[in-house]
């Protein structure tokens, strides 16, 4: 399967009810807003959609409603990682029974694997729960352990995994990523998922992107992207300081917790993270607020 999306995908997160439980109902004001905003797809139940986090009945859940809400070339993405492999299998069945777009799987990070061969035979039995759509590696090694490299999984899973795609790169290791690219004439579709970076990305041929900020600043990296194409490169590179800014604050304020008080400030409240991860108290919301302000965010980035 040889096909390459473009342009900017959302990790959505996961909307959840004030006591933990999820709130389905509120996808499809998500969905709408990323329509809307002229997103390219959905990546469910990923790291910021805390697929990790939801027990396997709340996962097909959460996809089955993002499929039945989006229309037209909009895509849906399920990431069926699980440590147990035969879970990952019937979320990868679930997700071609609803039909979705393509597949996605992080490396185990328990048991890991020792080998790039390991890790592809691994990801092949994964793929075989879903032989009619596109398998992505989800390479994320700062959650995982995993440090293979992306280029080396490749090699290994080309002739092992029919619908072996290409990967979801959510690391900065640009070299990886630029080899990723060319290796073996430009087969693979690498979708670059660490935004703070994504000008760099383009400049390597990047076509496509999945990332967190997305959800509420997709405008601030459509006009990088526009800028980039058009030959604005002083343009693009101000506009990347400008997410790079972004992003330093909500990393500062606790990364996911950070980005779901935020989908809140923007009037798509996705409720709190599930533990470990604990919300924002009240006064850290203002704190993160009024840096925002600073840097002109709400005026600058999110603008659907």
């Amino acid at each position: 399967m040889n096909r390459h999306l473009t342009g900017l995908i959302p990790a959505p997160y996961t909307p959840m009810n004030p006591d933990g439980s999820l709130n389905l109902e509120a996808i499809g004001t998500l969905a709408e807003v990323f329509l809307k905003a002229r997103l390219r797809g959905a990546f469910v139940c990923g790291t910021t959609g805390e697929g990790v986090s939801l027990t396997i009945s709340e996962r097909k859940k959460v996809a089955e409603r993002w499929q039945a809400a989006v229309r037209g070339d909009f895509v849906v993405i399920v990431n069926v990682s699980a440590l147990c492999l035969e879970d990952s299998r019937a979320l990868a069945r679930h997700a071609q029974g609803i039909g979705a777009y393509a597949i996605a799987s992080m490396a185990p990070c328990f048991f890991k694997p020792a080998s790039a061969e390991d890790l592809a035979l691994f990801c092949g039995e994964i793929a075989d729960g879903a032989p009619d759509l596109p398998f992505y590696y989800y390479h994320i090694p700062e959650m995982t352990g995993v440090t293979i490299p992306v280029y080396d999984f490749l090699t290994a899973a080309a002739n092992r995994i029919p619908t072996l795609t290409g990967a979801k790169f959510t690391t900065p290791d640009l070299m990886d990523f630029g080899r990723c690219l060319m290796q073996d004439g430009g087969r693979f579709d690498m979708l670059f998922g660490r935004e703070q970076m994504l000008l760099s990305a383009l400049v390597l041929g990047a076509k496509g992107g999945v990332g967190t900020t997305y959800n509420f600043a997709g405008p601030l990296f459509q006009r990088i992207v526009a800028a980039y194409e058009s030959g604005g490169i002083a343009t693009a590179r101000t506009e990347q300081i400008r997410a790079a800014e972004m992003a330093s604050i909500l990393g500062r304020f606790g990364g996911l917790a950070a980005g779901k008080a935020v989908m809140k400030m923007v009037g798509l409240d996705c409720g709190p993270p599930r533990l470990p991860q604990r919300p924002l108290s009240d006064g850290q919301c203002k704190e993160l607020r009024a840096e925002l302000e600073r840097i002109g965010f709400f005026e600058r980035c999110f603008r659907f």
